[in-house]
């Protein structure tokens, strides 16, 4: 099947599913798993390939997002009832007051994204933007596209977030220039896609709180409130089990035992389990909570995160077809022959790929693969290798939309219809990564 074909293949399947979901009102779910079928058969593979690749799909970000998900939601669901989340909203607001409470919650979420893969922040985090939210700190919307634009940005652009730390690596870049170059995008980006945008597009897009975040002060669990310094310890504690495997890690011999302990210390899975466990004894038991009340405290916060980690899964779905397809080898090859500067091909290459696939990190490490083979002959140096992975970053989470597990996570926390998710979410994604791309080429112009 020619380039052309597949690529006409992978934008008339993304133009299927908006239809279902959006005009059909047919749910994610379904919808996400037909037109992955209709889009593996039309792309050629055959029916028993695309059966396995559904399966491929499923499985491998489940893998992943179904124990994040549903451990953050325990812990962020203990940390809630007894009142912790709203004591970290209560302090945050009385210091920066309530008109600055989209400009704090947006750099606690760049600050705390930083040693974390995406959903594991949001899980995390997520439960202060709805306590800011109750506490009178601002809209559902303003307050939760802050906090999410302040993780999407430290994920795009800032090691030793995962995804810009594996490209900087692969690509040879500076960690230098890759931090300082980091926080050159980083800013800008942030401030327009969170504080700046969360506050207009709030005046357009206003929806209620979603229920599993409602709580009245009669629901409060436990005796007495949890200190400030409990509750941001309870959050702190999976981000340093992370930041020491992160950073402990590269002053240890890779194959011997003990970063082989680090590793295993600081994996997302043993983090949120060392950080829910905490929170049971901490919060429940140490309070007068029976252990019976923390078992149904963790059923009930596992209820609406089973649709979460369903509707994700089925997004990798749909990006595993349109990665087996080929689509994203094909995209590469009819950009390669452009004559664009690498930095802006950089940025395109990494866009059309996340258009396509969904994932930005799998955005990120496709258009790595493919530009590597562009950059050999240019004789780079590192500076000009981490402005190219910022550009790489940039164009990595620009136009996120229903094939991207982030699209979906944003949707049911923030109690958002896909239409919504389109103008607050998407809209936000793509302005921080324009911001970034475009000023990876403004530093490139001068290097």
């Amino acid at each position: 099947m020619s380039d052309l074909s597949l690529i006409m293949t992978a934008a008339g399947s993304i133009l299927l599913l908006l239809f279902l979901v959006m005009k059909v009102r047919l749910h994610a779910l379904v919808s996400l798993i037909l037109v992955s079928m209709v889009a593996g058969l039309f792309s050629g593979m055959s029916p028993m390939d695309i059966a396995a690749t559904i399966q491929k799909g499923m499985g491998g970000t489940l893998g992943f997002v179904s124990i994040v998900v549903a451990l953050g939601a325990m812990f962020g669901k203990a940390m809630e009832v007894t009142g912790a989340l709203d004591q970290i909203a209560h302090t945050l607001l009385n210091k920066f007051g309530s008109h600055r409470a989209a400009w704090a919650i947006t750099f606690t979420g760049f600050i705390c994204a930083l040693p974390l893969f995406f959903d594991v922040a949001v899980v995390l985090l997520i439960g202060i933007a709805f306590a800011i939210v109750r506490r009178g700190g601002g809209s559902v919307v303003s307050i939760g596209i802050a906090l999410l634009a302040g993780i999407a940005t430290c994920q795009a652009f800032l090691i030793p977030a995962p995804g810009p730390i594996l490209v900087a690596s692969q690509l040879g870049a500076d960690f230098g220039y890759m931090i300082m170059f980091g926080l050159l995008a980083s800013v800008p980006a942030m401030i327009l896609g969170g504080p700046i945008f969360g506050s207009l597009i709030s005046k357009i897009v206003d929806v209620e709180l979603p229920e599993h975040a409602r709580l009245g002060e009669e629901d409060r669990e436990g005796e007495g409130t949890p200190t400030f310094a409990l509750a941001m310890g309870l959050i702190g504690l999976p981000l340093l089990m992370i930041g020491l495997k992160t950073i402990a890690a590269r002053f240890v011999e890779p194959t011997g035992s003990l970063h082989a302990w680090l590793e295993f210390i600081g994996h997302p899975f043993t983090a949120i389990l060392a950080a829910c466990l905490a929170a049971f004894y901490l919060l429940g038991k140490k309070r007068g909570m029976s252990q019976d009340r923390i078992m149904n405290i963790c059923s009930h916060a596992l209820q609406p995160a089973g649709i979460i980690i369903l509707v994700t899964g089925a997004g990798g779905v749909f990006k595993q077809v349109l990665i087996d397809s080929g689509v994203g080898a094909a995209l590469g090859n009819m950009l390669a022959g452009s004559g664009l500067p690498i930095v802006a091909l950089a940025f395109i290459l990494a866009a059309a790929v996340r258009v396509i696939q969904g994932s930005a990190t799998v955005a990120m490490l496709t258009a790595c693969g493919l530009i590597i083979p562009m950059l050999t002959p240019l004789h780079l140096d590192g500076a000009q290798l981490a402005a190219v992975t910022i550009a790489i970053g940039g164009g990595a989470i620009v136009l996120s939309h229903v094939n991207d597990s982030g699209f979906w996570l944003a949707n049911r926390y923030l109690g958002l219809s896909e239409k919504q998710t389109l103008q607050t979410w998407t809209v936000m994604e793509t302005i921080i990564g324009t911001t970034g791309g475009l000023t990876a080429m403004m530093i490139s112009l001068f290097l």
